[in-house]
Formats: structure tokens, C-alpha cells, sequence
């Protein structure tokens, strides 16, 4: 059983009700080739996550009361580790919806399940991973080259899981440095989940610190634009951060923790970091923690010593350090008891993975040649060594915002095989950009021809460093990380671009306010048209109250919005435009919205293991009794959420024309709680973003319809409005 609690509640639901629920989640994979990154990344949650965040305590004084203190729609209606369970069930769904589409909009999902799982409540922590978002969709375009990487590190991620899950020797490496026994079930199980919590830790937050760097790319490309590059001999102004102790000191209550934990004294987060990487790398290449404090030290305060670059590792460290010490329920509280040396080795591999390792410790491109150090083996710091191959790796699929950037040939996607402990991976660059390459092959063979001269080889990013025989792409890798282990074969092709998993609408999501809405979303439901008399606080209260899982149905309610709008012909933007605005939606648009917004709630709940039934309505033991409407409401609701059953949903796998057959034969309610909802939306997106909803004149609309389906597909051939969105794929 991969998901042991659903199976304890299953057997405890036979035994009292003879009701075969909760089913056992699907694992959802592709067919034939099981090595495939988002099999390896799914079957490693599904599989070897068992038990996850599990706490027997709890269990053992659940079995003792009688009572449960796990959460479904309302506290203590489930057994706590079922809610644990159900929480690992989102990230794998959500893992899969972002591994299908490769869009913001699904890594926001990620990050949320990630933040909600391990570190208690994703209210106190969205700023961190929000506004990286912001600043890349609205602010790089004004640099020279930059790239998504919100999305990115997400991949990143998903490809750290599929190494652990494919690779016995990073396996081996990871549970030997971490003290687990290898072969031992348990310890097997205790090794991946810890995996699970330091490898996201790493990976999602390795470059939540741009929004420090973009701002000094921002001062640079002034003078770049016109064609002045950096290196030896340039002279421009440059920005550099100061005053920065607010953000590097430790507390007293800090020092003291780290006394105890690592034995010796620590003053600022810089000095920690230090003394973290040179324990495990400084007898090896060579240095000592002096040394690298002063490089540390140097990063923000001194670009001109980095070649004029300023180093976002730097602050995606420090500000994730930040991130885990505070109280979740008081940010002016620290709470230093919980850092371990594990949360050390996350951002150290963070504070490494950028520019300090490559360019102050290995000198992987001196001119020197003697001066290169070996790259790094996985045994020295698995998760370093894990970092910077996948970040290396992970260059398909990433907007790009930066002038140059746009112009240059990136892969649009990938296929890996990671069998035999290897990796094996296919970059696909679009077929349309076809003369872009010949031109480089042309000029690559004058150059041949030409005999190779010295810094004159002709390049066109991504493509000529896998194409190229020099195999730059794989090459620096291998100079970066010691592959001898897990061995890596680069190849590249030209495929037609395929973006029909994009999902992408004239509107989208404003991640800012994504959460806002799903909040207020939720209110609507728990109070109708009263939930104006309640503050902001209380309603994000009572989200933070329902489980994830609930959570997450309204924050995936949220984003269709931009969907349904589509099918309607309209749209959203804080821009003055030449449209007919709308305030509410005609009978003939809910309608429309309705089936769709059904649709979703009920392949939602197929995917999270719902069953059809009524049975929670009509069960009642014969020793229960109720003291009112209320009592036995509760109870229902409760059964509800144990057998995982519901009356409006549907088994199997419907087909869109089924789902819509079921629609018609909903009550009027029903049918309104599919609709409701979106009427208030167009009061939110007005409060949250000061947005408007616009409707396309029947012109467009004509002219589009060939194009379109009117209750799914992207509506085609209309004008680039300048919408205001986040993050665009």
C-alpha cells in the first residue's frame, strides 16, 4: 500500500458500515517507458513517500479518545495521518498538472502544496515566492538576458526526484552522508521523505534571491544596450547593496542554538554559511573558511570583484534562512530549535550553486588550467551535487523576458530516459526557427574552414553548445559535477511546437492576488452574501482552517477563471480599452460557465480518489442518536469526508459529453454552485487588482469562432490587448 492511511480507513469503514472507501489512489503515468522524468518524479511520491509528516503520537491518542484531529472541510472529522495522506496525494496531482503544462500558474500549485506540507502555513510565506514572479513578468524585460525562473525551479524539483528515484548511487550517496541504512524498509522510507522535505527546500528556493539581482541587471543593461559589454577593463556604474546587517546578524537566542548544535560561535548567517561549505568542501579544493567568509562577505558589497555580476545565491540563501527560523503564527519571533544541520546543507548548496563554487573554489574555466579543481562528487554534498546538475540541465521550456534572450534558440522541451542509473536527454528546438540553424552551421563551417580562430567561434544559444562537436553543454557540466556516477548523454532535434498543454487565455492569473481570491472565493461559500461583514483576517482564517486539499479546489477554481472568460468571448485588464465592460454574466454566459466549472470539481475529485455515493446521508448506527439538525449534519459531512464519497461526482473516466449529461440532471442549486461563484469574481478581480472585464465585439468574436470551442479551447486570432499578466508561458 503506498498510501497506508486511506487503507487503515478503509478497513475501519468495512468493519462498521461495510463500505468499501476510501479507494486506494491511482498512480498516473504514461505508458511503456517508466524511466521517463514525470513517471520517476510521480512514482517517487507515490511509492517511497509512505507515511509522510506521519506522527504516531497522534495516531496512538486517536485510537485511545476515540476522537480524530485530522481536517477535511472542518476540523476532526478525519484521522490525522489520512490528512497527511491527502496532503502528499496533492503535491503528486499537482506535480503532474505542472509536469503536463509547464506553466506558472501550476508551479504556484507546487509551491503552495510544498509551503502548506513543510512549512505549516502558506499565508506567512507567499511573499517569498510571489513576488519573484512579479518582478521577472514585469521587470526583465528591461535586461539584456534573463529567463523564467519561477517555473524553473520547479522543474528543477521534479528532476531531483526522478534522479533519487532512478539513480542507486545518488540513492546510496544521499542516505549514506544522512546516516540511513541502506536495504532497511524503513530507514529506506524515513531517507526519501527526508529527501522529499531538503531536496524542495533546495530546489524550489534556490532563486528566490533574483529579485535582489534584477534590479543591478536593470542598472548594467543601460549602458549594455548600446552595445558595451562587461569584463576586464570596462568602466560603468553599477549598483551594490550596503547596510545589510538587518538581514545577516544573528539574534543572541541564535548564536546561542548554533553553539549548542555545531559547537562553535556564529555572529552573522555569512559566517554559518562559510563554516558550513568548508566542513564538507575546504579539505578537498583546498581553502580555508577565512577564505571563503571574504568571498561570501564580498558578493553583495563588491561586484566589481565578480566581473560586475551581482549574485542572487547569496540572497536566496540568507532570505530562506529567514524564511525558516520565523514563527509561521508570529514573524517578529525566531524560532532557531528548529534549524538542524540539514536546513544548513539546503542553503549552503544555494550559496554554492550559482557563481561561488564554479568561479571561487573549482575555477572550472581558469585560463589556468592548473588552477581547475575536480569537479564535485556526489558523496562531499549530495545536495549541492544534485543542484547545480539539474539547474545546469534545466534550460527547456523557460520564458524568456530579457532582449537578447528572446531572440536567442532555447530547447522548448525535453525528453529524458534515466535508465541504468544514467541520464539520457533530448532537447527539441522549435522546426520554425530551421534558418536560424542553417545560418549557424554555415558559419560554424567557415570557421572550421577557416582553422578554429581563437575566440571567434560563431554561437546560437542553446543549440550550438549541444549541437556543436565541442558539446560545450554537456561538457561544462561534467566540468561542474563529478558524473562518473550517474553518466550523461546530450543530444539534440527540431520538433513542430506543440502548446496545446499551455492552457494560456487572453487573461491570466496575477499571482499576487491568486490566494486573495481563493480565500474570498471560499467565503462566498461559507456565508453567501454576508461575507462583506467579515474582515480579510477572519476569511483567511477560515481558509487556513480547511485542509489542503480544499485549499487547493479553491485556488484551481481561481485560475479557471481566465479559461471561462475565454469561452465567453471576454476578458481582463487593468488597461483602458474600446470594449464593452460587463458587471455580471447573463443567464446565457452561466450557462456556459456552469458545465465547465462541473467539469473541473468533477475530475478534481476523480483524480484525488472520490467515489459516487450517497451512502454518508442515509447511514446511521443504531447506537446514534442526535441531539439536532446540526449534530447530524456534522456527522454526515464527517462520513463524507471518510469514505471519500460524494453524490454529485461521477467513477471512472467520463468524456466531456458524459460530465455534461450529469450537469442537466443537478437541481437548481447544484447547478447555481457551479455558476455563483463567478459573478462574485467580477467584484474581487475590480477590488484586488483594480481590474475590468471587457467583452470582444461581435466582429472579433465572428472571426474567432472558427477557431474555437466555446467551452474549452483558447479563443484564436484576436488583438494583443497589452493584458496585464504574470509570468506568461
Amino acid at each position: 500500500m503506498a498510501y497506508t492511511a486511506f487503507e487503515d480507513m478503509r478497513q475501519r469503514n468495512m468493519d462498521l458500515y461495510g463500505v468499501n472507501g476510501p479507494v486506494e489512489p491511482c498512480l498516473h503515468i504514461p505508458e511503456g517507458n517508466s524511466n521517463d522524468l514525470k513517471s520517476a518524479a510521480l512514482r517517487f511520491i507515490h511509492n517511497h513517500c509512505e507515511k509522510l509528516n506521519f506522527d504516531e503520537k497522534i495516531a496512538e491518542s486517536e485510537k485511545n479518545s476515540g476522537i480524530f484531529q485530522g481536517t477535511g472541510t472542518a476540523s476532526g472529522q478525519i484521522p490525522y495521518n489520512m490528512q497527511m495522506d491527502i496532503n502528499r496525494l496533492c503535491l503528486e496531482r499537482e506535480l503532474e498538472h505542472f509536469i503536463d503544462s509547464g506553466v506558472a500558474e501550476d508551479a504556484y500549485n507546487v509551491y503552495y502544496c510544498y509551503l502548506e506540507m513543510f512549512f505549516g502555513r502558506y499565508g506567512k510565506s507567499k511573499k517569498m515566492v510571489e513576488l519573484l514572479s512579479e518582478f521577472e513578468s514585469n521587470g526583465s524585460s528591461l535586461l539584456m538576458k534573463h529567463r523564467d525562473h519561477y517555473s524553473h525551479s520547479v522543474y528543477v524539483f521534479t528532476l531531483g526526484l526522478a534522479i533519487y528515484e532512478t539513480n542507486e548511487n545518488f540513492r546510496k550517496a544521499f542516505k549514506d552522508h544522512y546516516g540511513f541504512t541502506t536495504g532497511d524498509p524503513e530507514q529506506d522510507r524515513a531517507a526519501a521523505n527526508s529527501f522529499l522535505e531538503f531536496w524542495g527546500l533546495t530546489a524550489l528556493f534556490h532563486d528566490i534571491g533574483y529579485p535582489f539581482e534584477l534590479p543591478f541587471e536593470q542598472a548594467i543593461s543601460y549602458y549594455e544596450v548600446a552595445g558595451e559589454k562587461r569584463g576586464e577593463g570596462s568602466r560603468k556604474p553599477y549598483l551594490a547593496y550596503q547596510d545589510l546587517d538587518m538581514l545577516i546578524n544573528l539574534t543572541e537566542k541564535e548564536q546561542k542554538h548554533f553553539e549548542d548544535c555545531f559547537h562553535k560561535t556564529f555572529y552573522t548567517i555569512e559566517e554559518l554559511l562559510a563554516w558550513g561549505i568548508s566542513e564538507k568542501l575546504g579539505k578537498d579544493y583546498n581553502f580555508t573558511e577565512g577564505y571563503l567568509l571574504r568571498k561570501i562577505h564580498e558578493k553583495p558589497i563588491y561586484p566589481e570583484t565578480f566581473g560586475l555580476y551581482m549574485d542572487h545565491a547569496y540572497f536566496s540563501a540568507i532570505r530562506l534562512y529567514h524564511e525558516i527560523v520565523k514563527d509561521p503564527f508570529d514573524p517578529e519571533k525566531i524560532k532557531p530549535e528548529i534549524f538542524r544541520q540539514e536546513h544548513l546543507d539546503a542553503l549552503t548548496a544555494i550559496m554554492l550553486h550559482n557563481s561561488l563554487y564554479k568561479f571561487a573554489i573549482a575555477f572550472y574555466k581558469d585560463k589556468n588550467i592548473n588552477k581547475r579543481k575536480a569537479p564535485l562528487p556526489m558523496e562531499i554534498h549530495p545536495l549541492a551535487f544534485l543542484l547545480m546538475l539539474c539547474d545546469e540541465l534545466q534550460c527547456w521550456d523557460r520564458t524568456a523576458y530579457g532582449r537578447n534572450s528572446r531572440t536567442e534558440l532555447h530547447p522548448m522541451s525535453v525528453d529524458f530516459d534515466f535508465s541504468n542509473n544514467s541520464i539520457r536527454a533530448v532537447y527539441h528546438f522549435d522546426r520554425e526557427e530551421h534558418k536560424k540553424i542553417e545560418e549557424y552551421e554555415s558559419l560554424y563551417a567557415a570557421w572550421e574552414a577557416a582553422g578554429k580562430p581563437k575566440d571567434e567561434e560563431p554561437r546560437l544559444k542553446d543549440y550550438s553548445d549541444m549541437a556543436a562537436p565541442e558539446k560545450r553543454f554537456s561538457g561544462d557540466i561534467e566540468r561542474i559535477v563529478d558524473t562518473s556516477q550517474i553518466p550523461l548523454n546530450v543530444t539534440q532535434d527540431l520538433q513542430v511546437v506543440d502548446h496545446s498543454s499551455k492552457h494560456t487565455f487572453l487573461s491570466t492569473s496575477n499571482f499576487l492576488h491568486l490566494y486573495d481570491f481563493a480565500v474570498s472565493l471560499n467565503g462566498r461559500y461559507q456565508y453567501k452574501e454576508n461575507e462583506k461583514d467579515y474582515t480579510d483576517k477572519w476569511l483567511e482564517a477560515i481558509f487556513e482552517d480547511l485542509s489542503l486539499e480544499y485549499q487547493l479546489s479553491n485556488i484551481n477554481q481561481a485560475k479557471s477563471f481566465g479559461k471561462y472568460l475565454n469561452a465567453l468571448g471576454c476578458f481582463f485588464t487593468d488597461k483602458p480599452v474600446d470594449y464593452d465592460m460587463i458587471t455580471q454574466f447573463s443567464p446565457e454566459q452561466t450557462e456556459i460557465i456552469a458545465p465547465m466549472e462541473h467539469e473541473r470539481w468533477i475530475r478534481e475529485h476523480i483524480a484525488m480518489g472520490w467515489i459516487y455515493g450517497d451512502t454518508y446521508e442515509t447511514l446511521t448506527p443504531e447506537s446514534r442518536t442526535f441531539a439536532d439538525k446540526d449534530e447530524e449534519k456534522r456527522f454526515r459531512s464527517a462520513l463524507r469526508e471518510q469514505f471519500r464519497m460524494h453524490k454529485l461526482t461521477i467513477d471512472g473516466d467520463p468524456t466531456e459529453a458524459e460530465i455534461r449529461e450529469h450537469f442537466e440532471t443537478l437541481s437548481d442549486d447544484d447547478k447555481g454552485k457551479d455558476a455563483e461563484p463567478f459573478n462574485r469574481m467580477l467584484e474581487l478581480i475590480k477590488q484586488f487588482d483594480g481590474l475590468r472585464i471587457y467583452q470582444l465585439n461581435d466582429e472579433i468574436l465572428k472571426g474567432a469562432a472558427a477557431g474555437r470551442k466555446i467551452n474549452s479551447a483558447p479563443v484564436h486570432n484576436v488583438p494583443d490587448l497589452g493584458l496585464l499578466t504574470s509570468a506568461q508561458n
